[in-house]
């Protein structure tokens, strides 16, 4: 954060100073108080296992500038109470008698060594909701920027488009965009409180889990060009329905400036007769004709697209280093923001080219399993249908003729459906081409129901992943390739690292 102050935060949040200097600057906002540092702000938010309030202490003996609570009208309560907790903590773990010793920092001081410490200690901010109160900081922080701010949404892709965008607009401004995957109700303010007086444009990403969420995202963001990239079955657990997750992206609008900008995948079928609010401008990207920025001439090479974007007269070759038939639109997305900020087509492609993708996000490497060389696509971060088809596409493009396997793991968050989806994926792996599928989980029972009543291709179920592993090191043969697929939390991300380091 640049510029901001103690005194910021009360009042940006209605809170009430318990102690502290209100001139105190403050220099990020952490969530985890493992991650504090000197100067930091310590946001408690309440989960439903646990409750951060328990680690103000912790927080402060870090160094942190400051704290918000909701759950004390003292600071010495607040972090008092939060050190007598982090006592009993230790004594479960470690058998020691909670209290004496860790109540010995005093309250304040921060660590007993002085490292950390602040002049005039903590503050201690007290809020009604710290959620809330991060929320309504984001706000008064977004009200001071007043450079251009890119919001992408979407069912698939939202990350992969980001980063293309802030790639695009890359070769002529200076860009902030969404680190990691800042872009919940709580990513978002973080993200807004980072960026840079000498940043000229920003690119980021909201996200949404739940209904009502993109609202909430949209109003703190303010932004003025929305992407959404489009309408797939990801969280249709919680929707119902592809048209209620339409409904629901096309609320980004609510926080979209007047004069503002609505850029809309024209190829999928919801979004290309979609209209913005009034006010707002619509443009349509995609490979049809009827789009404003349209993709011709498309070719895979070595498994990354060539093709020739056009606007109106204008005709421009593009290459791409990120795998994959569907970062063409993705990447169009980009080529579209550019152009509509004055960049010209050259600029954007040239800026397109810095994109090479990020881990575990269709990263291909070359690899050893027990003494054999294989090259491996590593999309192992998180899966829907529409990303394992576009997965599935990209992998049985490269290397024709060679061995193909995939690794599939359960899809999550697709509620009721989710048996029709995974059979539908299984007969989608029969017919990319793949040479041996292997599955991981419960759900992927049905997936492999799906391979068996279209084709004889052979599909190994595994409900462990180290009995997945062990398999593997023993099929695997020289020159083999090798997709890893699933939602994230099936953990096929540390195969895929052990893979790829060998071991």
């Amino acid at each position: 954060m640049e510029q901001v102050t103690v005194r910021d935060v009360v009042l940006a949040t209605g809170g009430r100073l318990l102690a502290g200097e209100p001139s105190a600057r403050l220099a990020h906002i952490r969530f985890n108080s493992k991650e504090v540092g000197p100067g930091d702000l310590f946001v408690p938010l309440i989960g439903e296992r646990v409750d951060a309030h328990r680690f103000l202490s912790q927080a402060a003996a870090a160094g942190a500038a400051a704290v918000l609570t909701s759950e004390h009208e003292t600071a010495a309560e607040a972090l008092g109470m939060g050190l007598a907790k982090a006592g009993e903590t230790k004594a479960a773990a470690d058998g020691t008698t909670p209290g004496r010793k860790v109540m010995e920092v005093a309250i304040g001081e921060n660590a007993p060594d002085g490292k950390g410490r602040q002049p005039g200690g903590t503050a201690v901010i007290r809020v009604e909701d710290t959620k809330l109160a991060l929320q309504a900081l984001g706000h008064s922080l977004r009200e001071r920027l007043s450079l251009p701010l890119v919001g992408v949404t979407g069912s698939v892709g939202k990350t992969t488009t980001r980063e293309l965008i802030a790639a695009a607009l890359s070769a002529r401004y200076r860009v902030y965009k969404t680190p990691g995957n800042r872009n919940s109700q709580v990513g978002v303010p973080v993200t807004l409180s980072e960026i840079k007086a000498e940043d000229e444009i920003g690119v980021i990403e909201l996200g949404m889990s739940e209904p009502g969420e993109l609202t909430v995202i949209a109003r703190l963001a303010q932004i003025d060009t929305a992407v959404i990239t489009n309408i797939g079955d990801a969280h249709i657990e919680q929707f119902g329905s592809r048209e209620r997750i339409f409904k629901e992206k096309m609320t980004i609008q609510d926080g979209l400036r007047a004069g503002g900008l609505l850029i809309l995948n024209g190829d999928d079928e919801l979004l290309r007769g979609a209209q913005a609010k009034d006010g707002v401008r619509t443009v349509y990207y995609g490979t049809d004709a009827g789009n404003d920025y349209r993709a011709e001439d498309i070719v895979l090479r070595d498994g990354k697209p060539e093709f020739t974007a056009v606007h109106g007269s204008e005709r421009c070759p593009v290459r791409l280093e990120a795998l994959g038939r569907h970062n063409v639109l993705n990447a169009l997305a980009g080529i579209a923001v550019c152009a509509e900020y004055g960049m010209t087509l050259e600029e954007a492609a040239r800026g397109l080219l810095t994109f090479g993708g990020f881990a575990h996000r269709q990263q291909l490497t070359f690899a050893e399993i027990t003494g054999k060389h294989v090259l491996l696509l590593d999309d192992s971060y998180n899966a829907s249908p529409a990303s394992l088809h576009a997965a599935l596409d990209v992998f049985c493009r490269i290397r024709p003729g060679a061995r193909h396997i995939a690794v599939l793991a359960d899809m999550k968050e697709l509620g009721d459906r989710s048996p029709e989806f995974h059979r539908e994926a299984g007969e989608y792996a029969a017919a990319s081409g793949v040479s041996l599928i292997l599955t991981l989980g419960d759900d992927c029972a049905y997936l492999a129901e799906g391979v068996r009543a279209v084709s004889e291709i052979p599909v190994v179920e595994f409900a462990d992943i180290e009995a997945l592993s062990e398999y593997l090191e023993c099929e695997v043969r020289e020159g083999d390739l090798l997709l890893l697929k699933g939602s994230n939390s099936m953990g096929l991300t540390r195969l895929a690292d052990r893979i790829a380091g060998g071991g």
